[in-house]
């Protein structure tokens, strides 16, 4: 389609100001839906490992079920780029195993680019990945055990001022990533100090999910929880813009009530 996103139009985007939209999708409807309302980015993360697998945690998920999901989703996409997560870290792996997946990726699926886990500890793998025709999302960040290096505690890191040394370490990342070839950068937990540092730093969009902020280039969100679908939002008050939970909750309830009583069934299939 002639409309459909490119990753040059998205550095295009991060110079003139524009912020980037992801969405975090794993069917095709929501693919379509979130296609329709104009994201850039459809997301496929290993957070589909819990959030749909039901695994205890998402370094659980399988390369052939993130390719399952990621099949359904670029086939509900015409419009938006659609990236993949390579469920492992590539210094556990190789760089040659990484390489293989990443073709795998985009080979079965059709992805435009694959989003690669703990980059920043083997920048070899985004070069290789490039090499290899794939285009990188490349994910680094702040970790628990990276905060408490510097004296900072993990949950104060919306807020906390951080050390210099901290900035330029993250910057440092964030370049070696950028001439590795990576055509994105996803920041995990920025913060408001880093995040305009590192944002600044490279000539390619710096995008965040988890602890991101107004001051990247652009943002992530699970369609899931903006729509407010997870169970959760049954019990608890959480902000979100909207509460399909509740929605489906009652739907269900009454169809329920119209099959327990013998009413006809309400919806297209009798």
């Amino acid at each position: 389609m002639s409309n459909q996103v490119t990753i040059p139009q998205l550095n295009k985007m991060k110079h003139e100001g524009r912020k980037i939209v992801g969405v975090v999708a794993w069917d095709a409807h929501i693919a379509q839906i979130a296609d329709r309302a104009g994201v850039d980015i459809l997301s496929v993360g290993d957070s589909i490992g819990v959030n749909l697998w039901g695994h205890s945690n998402p370094f659980s998920v399988t390369l052939d079920q993130m390719i399952t999901v990621a099949s359904a989703v670029r086939s509900g996409t015409q419009r938006a780029l659609v990236s993949c997560d390579l469920p492992f870290d590539p210094s556990e792996i190789g760089v040659s195993a990484t390489v293989e997946a990443g073709l795998r990726m985009i080979q079965e699926v059709g992805v435009d680019l694959v989003k690669l886990d703990g980059a920043s500890g083997c920048p070899e793998a985004v070069s290789a990945l490039t090499e290899a025709g794939v285009s990188v999302w490349a994910q680094f960040g702040v970790t628990p055990y990276t905060a408490e290096q510097y004296g900072i505690k993990y949950s104060d890191l919306s807020n906390a001022e951080v050390p210099s040394e901290m900035t330029n370490k993250l910057v440092s990342e964030a370049k070696i990533l950028e001439a590795a070839g990576a055509d994105m950068l996803d920041f995990t937990n920025s913060g408001p100090y880093v995040g305009p540092a590192v944002t600044s730093a490279v000539t390619i969009p710096v995008i965040g999910g988890f602890g991101g902020g107004p001051w990247l280039d652009g943002r992530v969100r699970m369609a899931h929880a903006a729509i407010g679908y997870g169970v959760a939002n049954l019990d608890q008050n959480i902000t979100t813009y909207a509460n399909v939970a509740n929605i489906t909750l009652e739907a269900i309830s009454a169809f329920s009530k119209d099959v327990r009583e013998g009413r006809q069934i309400k919806g297209g299939i009798r």
